[in-house]
């Protein structure tokens, strides 16, 4: 919690609108006030400028020119200053608005970093701090590459830790000898980069994506590693990267059940803000608002929330561009067609984060349908699962428009976790 200063500083940048993402509150309905539902298209056979008006209407909402005052704007040297009357704990909130954000507050001795510790089989540790960060609007994520990695064969599992200093004037320290305080936030079996979690390749690179959210890259003739990229949601995100153990991830806070028993007419007022992304370059950026479903929507444990009808052309949504995934090392990049980063927030009637993830996806071709001519394009699964739910979201290739139109999306919530939120008993 901020100090005297800190806590008025707070208060008036939330005035301004600036929320600041990824503090204790998580993401709430101010962390959305800046993005809209993109309009339905009409048709996906209509004319070139009901395309053009959907690319832009995707993209999020900018500030007003007219606004009188935005941080953005805002010199490096005021925001120091600003920086200077937050303690250590608001500083790391500030670090996750933004790429240039995170370095002013880091260069008022925040120090939040991320490592990735490569355990071998012989119990050797290899520790790697990333050398490359990407902010998205609801995510971040980060890239670890280099000459020296170990070799595969002889590693074990792949932990990957919050970092921060321990000592507050960390920056007087050499490099190798600063004491540094890690916090588990994932930990991974290397043992399955295997054919069922591959997601694609190039001429040079198999990438694979573990669960949750990372990606590694194997170079294909020599199957070793090539990089590493783990995806973080930012909700509750300072918490996991500080607030755990070496040994243990941050444990979040008991969940207090809402009494009302929302579930006994369905879900309702929900909202959805779903971006598909790769290195610096946005596919898909929409937020749909006040979507339910009813209770009779049951399907084997999971209650189903359709958000983009098929049938309902006004719905569907063009991704812009061809999706890829971009990737780099210090010797080589390349990029890797049908695949790209997933990051999906659902918040409940209340506004209150339900769901959060980032993760790396991959399209895959999908079966014929009857009550979808195939002589309209190719079509396309995008599958994301966890042990909260799932996303199911088909796509459609038009070779005339060159672009992808999601035709359907459909989130799955598991009954296990809506029991745990609402406190109820329903058997899937």
């Amino acid at each position: 919690m901020a100090t005297g200063r800190g806590r008025m500083l707070q208060h008036w940048l939330q005035a301004l609108g600036q929320p600041l993402r990824g503090s204790g509150a998580g993401l709430g309905r101010a962390g959305f006030s800046r993005f809209r539902k993109g309009p339905g298209v009409r048709s996906v056979a209509g004319c070139a400028a009901q395309r053009q008006h959907a690319r832009q209407e995707l993209h999020c909402e900018r500030p007003s020119s007219s606004s009188s005052v935005s941080l953005d704007r805002m010199p490096s040297e005021v925001l120091l200053q600003i920086f200077s009357y937050l303690d250590a704990v608001s500083l790391l909130g500030m670090g996750c608005v933004s790429r240039r954000f995170y370095h002013l507050a880091s260069d008022k001795a925040c120090g939040l970093g991320w490592a990735i510790i490569l355990k071998g089989k012989s119990g050797k540790e290899h520790v790697m701090e990333h050398v490359n960060l990407s902010i998205n609007h609801t995510a971040v994520s980060l890239a670890w590459y280099g000459k020296h990695w170990p070799c595969v064969a002889t590693l074990s599992t792949l932990e990957l830790c919050g970092v921060t200093p321990v000592f507050m004037d960390w920056y007087k320290s050499p490099t190798k000898n600063r004491p540094r305080w890690r916090s588990l936030i994932a930990r991974y079996s290397l043992s399955h980069l295997t054919e069922s979690t591959m997601i694609g390749c190039d001429r040079l690179v198999q990438i694979f994506c573990l669960d949750p959210g990372l990606l590694v890259g194997l170079w294909k003739k020599e199957k070793e590693l090539a990089f590493v990229m783990a995806n973080l949601h930012l909700h509750q995100l300072v918490e996991r990267s500080t607030l755990g153990s070496a040994t243990i991830p941050y444990e979040l806070p008991p969940h207090n059940a809402f009494e009302i028993d929302s579930t006994e007419y369905g879900l309702h007022g929900y909202q959805l803000h779903i971006d598909m992304h790769s290195t610096g370059v946005s596919y898909l950026c929409v937020t749909f608002r006040s979507f339910f479903t009813k209770k009779e929507c049951i399907e084997n444990g999971y209650v189903k929330l359709t958000v983009i009808h098929l049938k309902n052309d006004r719905e569907h949504l063009p991704l812009i561009g061809k999706v890829g995934f971009f990737w780099k090392t210090n010797v080589f990049d390349g990029y890797i067609q049908s695949c790209s980063v997933m990051n999906v927030t659902l918040l409940d009637e209340f506004g209150k984060p339900f769901w959060c993830f980032s993760s790396p996806v991959g399209l895959r071709p999908a079966p014929s349908r009857p009550d979808c001519p195939n002589s309209l394009g190719q079509r396309y699964y995008v599958d994301y699962a966890d042990v909260e739910g799932r996303v199911h979201m088909e796509l459609m290739w038009f070779a005339k428009f060159e672009e992808y139109f999601v035709v359907s999306l459909e989130v799955y919530l598991h009954f296990t976790k809506i029991n745990h939120w609402f406190g109820t008993h329903y058997q899937g």
